[in-house]
């Protein structure tokens, strides 16, 4: 096993003392959370625990496709850009591992995402401070004491309730995810039991059975929708794919990957989105969708490259059908095993209904709902316009000020911060925006500047928005130490993003 950082045995209980409360409490442990958890591990004076029902770390397992590779660089790991020295790195790992020189010879920038999930767990089997097992019921604020008081259940194996339990802290922070988002015209199949319609977050569970199913439609224009099609694809019979690939965009449309594109994942960019008006962040957002909607170029290659395979080898055009800019009306089941979707092509105005077996719901994820969680502090929630919440340069909810603690949330903020806010890249970044807003000093020293392009004539710079409200912990906090996809396997390519 590899050691524990400053000697930390796996999995204690938080550092705290008799009753003393948390300074920071996290509800939910993905990749987000746990890179804030790790980077707070650095600041001994910072008295931290991060729940989470699940009885340990996976991410995305039903997309764990062989081969796919995240498509961030591998310095995007939960800590290096905020801090390269914190024992919690991606290199760091592959040393415990004893990894780092098959990786250095192998010249891997983009590494495969099953490798990204072995190193997330490694971290969060071995940080301290984490609480797996345990479900969140209820969060409330204590006006006597000015803390929130924290209620949780400990699951058992069978993810049934054992023992209550109640924790103290004067900060929380939400990292609670999304969750796949099924279209309301497909819900009534997908909710039905034994019905062959599931989302791609399920994708491997099922693969064998869509392997041998006769006919099998992909929805969805995104990552997730080209790798499941292209796994699919080259995994079924030469002339006999029996493929249907449907997407509601224009077209199949390769991902932004230019240098002064990516820019626009930035913390400069992040702080001037954050800068723009409610309703120009609100019509600039939709215009975005390729920045992280689109394909990775190396996907639609190598799906292209095994289709004209298939052409060459078959003699005839393979019996895969790619049809972009039409959206699902209407589904229903019109046999034992047959589905029919009505179909409609907007830029032609016709329609058509389209019988298949299977069908894979490649349709992206929604912000999952906290409405129940947070249900006490509800009337104390600021919101904008459209009843979202409002959400300050320091990623923390913007409250009445009653309430003296600060609410951050991870991955909850695009409409205020952008479409960095899902981006891993950005995630040592924020955790250390987060870390510094709960000390008078950063703990965490970013850089002033990140990107060559200038967003805006008058650029925003950290410290250019005053915080709403002051955040203190109990004591000084002093200093310690997807986007994902297929390569072309066929080639051997190691994946780029340019």
């Amino acid at each position: 096993q590899p050691p524990h950082p400053a000697g930390s045995p796996p999995n204690p209980e938080p550092r705290r003392t008799g009753n003393e409360p948390l300074d920071l409490a996290g509800i939910g442990i993905g990749p987000f959370n746990l890179s804030l958890a790790a980077l707070a591990h650095g600041v001994p004076t910072l008295r931290t625990a991060f729940y989470e029902q699940r009885p340990n770390f996976h991410w995305h397992p039903g997309l764990l496709i062989d081969g796919a590779t995240v498509q961030v660089p591998f310095l995007a790991d939960l800590v290096t850009l905020a801090d390269p020295a914190s024992p919690w790195s991606f290199l760091s790992y592959l040393k415990a591992r004893e990894r780092l020189f098959p990786f250095y010879v192998a010249e891997r920038f983009h590494i495969e995402r099953t490798e990204y999930d072995a190193y997330c767990r490694w971290v969060s089997e071995q940080l301290p401070g984490l609480h797996f097992g345990h479900r969140i019921d209820a969060v409330r604020w204590d006006h006597d004491h000015e803390l929130f008081e924290i209620d949780f259940s400990t699951l058992g194996p069978d993810g049934e309730a054992v023992s209550p339990g109640r924790s103290h802290a004067r900060h929380l922070v939400l990292g609670v995810g999304t969750e796949p988002h099924v279209p309301e015209t497909l819900r009534p199949l997908a909710d039905a039991p034994n019905v062959p319609v599931l989302h791609s977050a399920d994708y491997l569970e099922h693969r064998e059975r869509l392997l041998n199913t006769g006919h099998v439609t992909v929805v969805g224009s995104g990552q997730s929708g080209a790798e499941v099609f292209l796994d699919l694809l080259r995994h079924r019979p030469l002339g006999a794919e029996g493929l249907h690939w449907l997407a509601r965009t224009p077209s199949f449309a390769p991902m932004e990957y230019s240098k002064l594109g990516l820019e626009q994942f930035s913390p400069d960019y992040t702080r001037y989105f954050h800068a723009l008006p409610e309703a120009v962040r609100d019509q600039l957002l939709p215009g975005q969708w390729q920045l992280y909607k689109g394909i990775a170029q190396e996907t639609i290659t190598a799906i292209h490259h095994e289709l004209y395979r298939r052409a060459q080898q078959g003699g005839d055009w393979p019996g895969a059908v790619l049809t972009p800019g039409v959206t699902v009306r209407t589904a229903g089941r019109i046999a034992a095993a047959r589905l029919e979707l009505h179909l409609e092509h907007v830029q032609q105005g016709t329609r058509i209904r389209h019988t298949t077996e299977a069908v894979v719901l490649a349709t992206g994820y929604r912000e999952r709902r906290v409405d129940t969680l947070l249900a006490a502090l509800d009337p104390y929630i600021r919101r904008d316009s459209s009843e979202r919440p409002r959400v300050d340069a320091q990623h923390r909810l913007v409250l009445d000020p009653l309430i003296k603690g600060s609410v951050h949330v991870q991955n909850a903020e695009r409409h205020t911060h952008g479409v960095g806010t899902p981006d891993l890249g950005l995630a040592a970044w924020r955790s250390a925006v987060i870390l510094n807003s709960l000390s008078a000093e950063p703990v965490y020293p970013l850089p002033s500047r990140t990107a060559f392009t200038t967003f805006g004539l008058q650029p925003s710079r950290p410290g250019d928005a005053a915080p709403q409200r002051p955040a203190a912990p109990s004591a000084p906090v002093a200093r310690g130490s997807g986007r994902m996809h297929l390569p072309d396997q066929r080639t051997g390519r190691t994946p780029t993003r340019t």
